[in-house]
């Protein structure tokens, strides 16, 4: 295969340094040169597919390609060699037997497969995580063998047998099962594994552009020891189940290094665990790709070249506010410029930033660490979160120093930020001197280019939302809809970006916290000035075709 090598490295897919390695491993264990590249985690499996079929014409499989059932009968081809070889027969006539493989290049082994069945066969091209996922379905006889020593060692020594389950983790058959999943979540793109075990089966989820769909499951016999492989992945202590335990694992998965955040919870039917994906090559940290608007995007640089004040992002969980908030230190990283962060924990690494990850355990809060770090003379500090009276009044006291701090709140809008910090008793004039902005934001679905459609835009149904001054006059206005295709999954969109509302601390906001108004009237000042709320610009990014109109109705409040 070493015409493939030479065109994933002709494609910028795989380094010649890498390529001489797979070679090398390939010349010493054996295995197919694919397998080899993948497991040795030095190019995505997607990338070798396409490769393939860019440069052969062969159509990829789908996971709705597979059976159900085995298409043979048993004992016209050894399971043992279908794993060996990576194929499997998905349909047969009697005459024609369609094989799925990961290298339908292989004339030997179609030349076998013909042989055995007496059938022509039509080799076609498959995923290697998929086909692994149809061949553990259909003849998964390591997995059921896992399945069946569990029930033994439950039946007989009870699941604490704890050293049992340790080595049940490290079985072929897990260690399969747990590398599919990781694979399978990078390559749709999701953000999040979730594996929850139930009563009657185990459940794993992806989170893919903020939405959980289900994947195929294993059987929930397995969630024991798929569980313990994930601990101990993460260095967790898997003797320990009535406590939550926090971890991570490295990883170098399809050519990239991959870290993910481990998270595990006791339920009542086994441990939960989830897994924040975190892909250092996927984040794009340029304030110019995280979906500002124009107006907003002027805003937010000027607000970064002040010399001090304090800048706030506010939003739920998972609505963008830490990329955000590197974007911005990556603006403000320059040579002259000393950084200082304190986050729990750190999610993304940055090259000249002096980032610090909270410690609980030995006392290295939020409040601890930043009076250490304004003792070292920093011109900029980014706290992950201020969640506490104290921590608050240290980001206060360090922009009245002269220094740049950049934070997130948990509130649901811009001018709620502000009565927040009123009510953790900051003191009114103290925050009209130093907060400089306050950027609420949700993360939207973008449509798929490959298959978004435009329709007329339904002017009845908007008329109700506040934004009739957003249409342009003397035109239907059409706008696009999600349709669903192979590129996105059926789903009609792929990839997210934000939607904003940013509110500037202007004089008039100013009068309206000094005289401790509440949060729609600041709101509404701030509204008569010129703040452009979430909706309006999630209706703009509409107007624009980059996503849906229900998709900004899901995440944002119509305007007030």
């Amino acid at each position: 295969m070493q015409e493939l090598g030479d065109w994933l490295v002709a494609a910028g897919k795989l380094t010649a340094a890498d390529l001489q390695r797979a070679g090398q491993v390939q010349a010493l264990s054996g295995g197919a040169f694919i397998q080899i590249l993948v497991r040795l985690g030095l190019v995505a499996e997607r990338d070798i597919a396409q490769e393939l079929m860019d440069r052969q014409g062969w159509r990829l499989l789908t996971a709705e390609d597979y059976p159900q059932e085995p298409v043979l009968d048993e004992g016209l081809i050894s399971p043992l060699y279908m794993r060996e070889q990576q194929l499997l027969p998905i349909a047969d006539d009697g005459k024609v037997l369609r094989l799925a493989m990961l290298n339908p290049n292989d004339t030997q082994a179609v030349q076998a497969v013909a042989l055995a069945t007496g059938r022509e066969v039509r080799p076609e091209l498959a995923l290697g995580s998929e086909l692994e996922a149809a061949y553990e379905r259909l003849y998964g006889a390591g997995a059921q063998q896992a399945v069946d020593e569990l029930a033994t060692v439950e039946g007989a020594a009870g699941i604490d047998d704890i050293e049992r389950l340790r080595d049940m983790a490290s079985e072929a058959p897990v260690i399969r099962l747990v590398n599919s999943v990781f694979a399978r979540a990078l390559d749709t793109r999701a953000s999040d594994i979730h594996i929850e075990p139930f009563e009657h089966h185990l459940a794993i989820r992806f989170r893919i552009d903020g939405v959980l769909q289900e994947i195929e499951t294993p059987a929930v016999q397995l969630a024991p020891a798929v569980i313990s492989r994930l601990k101990i992945l993460s260095k967790l202590n898997i003797a320990e189940r009535r406590l939550p335990q926090d971890g991570r694992i490295q990883l170098r998965l399809q050519g990239r290094p991959i870290d993910l955040r481990v998270s595990t919870v006791p339920t009542m039917h086994g441990e939960s665990v989830v897994m924040r994906i975190l892909d250092k090559q996927s984040i794009n940290l340029e304030l110019d790709s995280i979906g500002l608007s124009a107006s907003n995007l002027r805003d937010f640089k000027a607000v970064l070249d002040k010399p001090n004040g304090i800048f706030l992002v506010t939003g739920p969980t998972g609505s963008g506010k830490t990329t955000t908030l590197y974007s911005a230190l990556n603006r403000l990283n320059t040579v002259d410029r000393k950084i200082l962060t304190v986050e729990d924990p750190v999610e993304y690494q940055i090259s000249g930033v002096n980032q610090i990850q909270t410690a609980s355990k030995v006392g290295l809060d939020f409040a601890n660490a930043l009076r250490s770090i304004l003792r070292q003379d920093p011109d900029v500090v980014m706290i992950g979160e201020i969640r506490d009276r104290e921590t608050a009044a240290i980001a206060i006291q360090a922009a009245l120093t002269g220094h740049i701090v950049l934070s997130t709140l948990h509130t649901n809008d811009a001018a709620s930020a502000i009565t927040r910090l009123l009510d953790m008793g900051m003191e009114d004039y103290l925050l009209t001197s130093t907060v400089n902005a306050v950027m609420s934001q949700r993360l939207v679905r973008v449509l798929c280019d490959h298959c978004k459609r435009t329709e007329p835009l339904d002017l009845e149904s908007v008329a109700h939302m506040g934004v009739a001054h957003m249409l342009p006059e003397g035109a239907q206005t059409k706008v696009c809809v999600p349709v669903g295709c192979e590129s996105c999954a059926q789903t009609g969109y792929r990839g997210r970006m934000g939607i904003h509302e940013l509110l500037l601390m202007n004089d008039a906001v100013r009068h309206e916290v000094l005289k401790k108004s509440s949060s729609e009237q600041i709101y509404r000042v701030a509204r008569e000035h010129g703040l452009v709320n979430m909706f309006e610009d999630g209706f703009g990014k509409v107007l624009q075709g980059l996503t849906s109109l229900a998709e900004v109705l899901r995440v944002a409040q119509t305007s007030r």
